[in-house]
């Protein structure tokens, strides 16, 4: 620049003035934010050449002969505005508007709110087409510098005459099956109204409409399970469910486990589809995985939950058991009568299981082979225990009563010492689960507070793979967690 300029003037970029005197002797000053420099004299009649290269506010002052001239400002701004987004994600219809201004502020250091300066490539966007579109805002100060912010929308395509199809259909299958129970109750009253004026024969084959369901399904399961009996992982996985037929008195194939636990699994996606319709919201293919395998594991975290109550209860009543073998041996009963015995007098899984060994040992299997399957079955330490103390007895002989007597009492101090160590670990199991819970809990609270705080995560195939990243460290630290707070008998 030559001279000094009476405009104000406003750049992003250093400025360079060139001040050429028309005569030999002047003196200049810079003042940056109306703080004066130290001035500069100059008596060769050269021109000077002031470079102006931070952020602020200059202005010029040269003095001739006494008498001082001021130039304009010289704005220096090199800052970038900020744009705030309400939401960097949203997802909407094709057949929607979507508002561009929604909550879009742009402001500046110095120009302070730019938002009628926004601009935006919303024109060179279709959002009839489904699909994800990136919205981008750009905000200019006076100084020219610019800030980009990025909003990714989803269009999906206006499925909302299915849902409402979908909704009706369901409203108007509730209906019949509600007519249908009233009739079927008019039904049961009338037959009760005209029974005393009629005579029933001896025997009636005709079956309440529960009990023609459950034949029904039970009928559906057997087929399922014929079909699923010819693959080899569901043969291989229906092993593990054999230990909870003999627990709860179920069926004798286990494969029906595995078809009830499918079943299970289309009914929880059956219920979340119909959520969603009454949500009016669409639901993709990938979304049914979820409900399917909660539905589908549900059987096992019932099974697993009344299989630990069944062995801690057989553990709780086997020192009684035990207490009534060893005071049957005593009163000079044998082997045989004291298993009767247990089985009579207590009730429970424990009455259960002694009744089955003696049924086995009734059958012809011998006493140590008897409860070595009982041990087996339960996989408990006292129940080896007591299998191998048999066992020896049986083959090298001794005083029964005085073996049954040691482990009567070292099976008494063990239960005394796990009471008291669960005692005096509960408050770490306390410990450990407020740990395993705190990162869910924050997650819920996150997304409650900001319900698209987690939406990133799920938009874009790099947030996925952190998301399945942070699932595997979560269950990582739950086992770590469990580890060191396990305390080992």
């Amino acid at each position: 620049m030559e001279g000094l300029s009476i405009n104000n003037i406003v750049t992003n970029e250093d400025i360079v003035i060139t001040y050429t005197p028309s005569v030999t002797y002047y003196s200049y000053v810079i003042i940056k934010d109306n703080v004066y420099g130290n001035p500069v004299y100059i008596n060769n009649g050269m021109p000077s050449e002031i470079r102006l290269t931070e952020e602020g506010t200059y202005r010029l002052e040269v003095t001739i002969g006494g008498i001082t001239s001021s130039s304009g400002d010289y704005v220096i701004d090199k800052t970038s505005p900020v744009i705030n987004l309400n939401e960097k994600t949203y997802t909407i219809t094709n057949k929607e508007v979507f508002d561009i201004n929604n909550k879009v502020v742009a402001s500046d250091s110095r120009d302070g709110d730019l938002r009628n300066s926004i601009t935006t490539n919303y024109d060179e966007l279709d959002f009839s087409i489904p699909g994800i579109k990136k919205l981008e805002y750009t905000a200019t100060d006076e100084a020219g510098n610019t800030a980009t912010e990025t909003i990714y929308v989803t269009v999906k395509k206006d499925n909302s005459n299915l849902i409402l199809i979908g909704q009706v259909s369901i409203i108007f299958l509730i209906l019949i099956v509600i007519l249908f129970l009233i009739k079927y109750l008019r039904s049961i009253m009338l037959e009760k109204r005209f029974s005393k004026y009629t005579l029933n024969s001896s025997k009636n084959a005709s079956i309440s409409l529960f009990d023609n369901l459950c034949n029904q399904y039970d009928d559906y399961i057997n087929k399922m399970s014929k079909h699923l009996s010819s693959l080899n992982i569901v043969t291989k996985m229906s092993e593990r469910y054999k230990k909870y037929i003999t627990a709860f008195n179920l069926d004798s194939n286990p494969i029906k486990i595995i078809a009830n636990k499918i079943v299970l699994g289309v009914v929880f996606i059956l219920g979340y589809l119909i959520i969603n319709i009454f949500r009016a919201k669409i639901t993709e293919p990938p979304q049914i995985i979820l409900p399917f395998i909660l539905g589908f594991y549900t059987l096992d975290i019932i099974y697993i939950y009344k299989y630990r109550r069944y062995k801690k209860k057989i553990e709780r009543d086997l020192i009684d058991a035990i207490t009534i073998m060893n005071n049957a041996f005593k009163a000079g009963r044998s082997i045989i009568q004291a298993i009767d015995m247990v089985a009579n007098e207590l009730d429970g899984p424990i009455s259960k299981e002694f009744k089955r060994i003696s049924s086995e040992i009734n059958l012809g299997l011998d006493i140590e082979v008897a409860f070595r399957r009982f041990s087996d079955r339960i996989k408990l330490e006292e129940a080896v225990y007591l299998t191998s103390c048999l066992s020896i007895l049986n083959k090298t002989g001794g005083n029964i009563i005085k073996v049954f007597d040691s482990i009567e009492k070292t099976l008494f101090n063990k239960r005394k010492l796990r009471e008291e160590m669960t005692s005096l670990t509960s408050s770490s199991k306390m410990i450990m689960y407020v740990l395993i819970c705190i990162p869910v809990a924050f997650a819920i609270f996150l997304n409650v507070l900001n319900p698209g705080f987690f939406s990133p995560l799920l938009n874009n195939e790099l947030g996925i793979i952190l998301l399945i990243l942070m699932i595997i460290i979560y269950v990582a630290y739950i086992i770590v967690v469990k580890k060191v707070m396990k305390v080992e008998m």
